[in-house]
């Protein structure tokens, strides 16, 4: 299992820009695949975006242009940097890996715990 913790979250005004941050545990976070979730009260888990292991991207359209995913493997890190944020974007931002493993045998991988975002307007 990985163990992941976030960082990053706050309040922010409508406008604003904050970076989370995720660290994974292992030695082998280069051959991981990183995505950001998110949640809103009342509202089911989305994905927001994803990297690869080869460092391919891909964004959820509501996020797209705004948001950027990026990692350091000499870290073991995963950042989401959130630009232009609103009100909308308000949820609990959570870290998820999967390793090749977890491809294979389809499963979901490990999570973090997450981290606030709030977006005031």
């Amino acid at each position: 299992q990985v163990q992941l913790v976030e960082s990053g979250g706050g309040l922010v005004q409508a406008g604003g820009s904050l970076r989370l941050s995720c660290v994974a545990s292992g030695s082998i976070f280069s051959l991981f695949t990183m995505a950001w979730h998110r949640q809103a009260p009342g509202k089911q888990r989305e994905l927001v975006a994803v990297i690869s292991s080869g460092g391919s991207t891909n964004y959820a359209d509501s996020v797209k242009g705004r948001f950027t995913i990026s990692r350091d493997n000499a870290k073991n890190t995963v950042y989401l940097q959130m630009n232009s944020l609103k009100p909308e974007d308000t949820a609990v931002y959570c870290c998820n890996a999967k390793t090749p493993s977890d491809y294979t045998r389809r499963r979901d991988g490990s999570w973090g715990q997450g981290t606030q975002v709030t977006v005031s307007s």
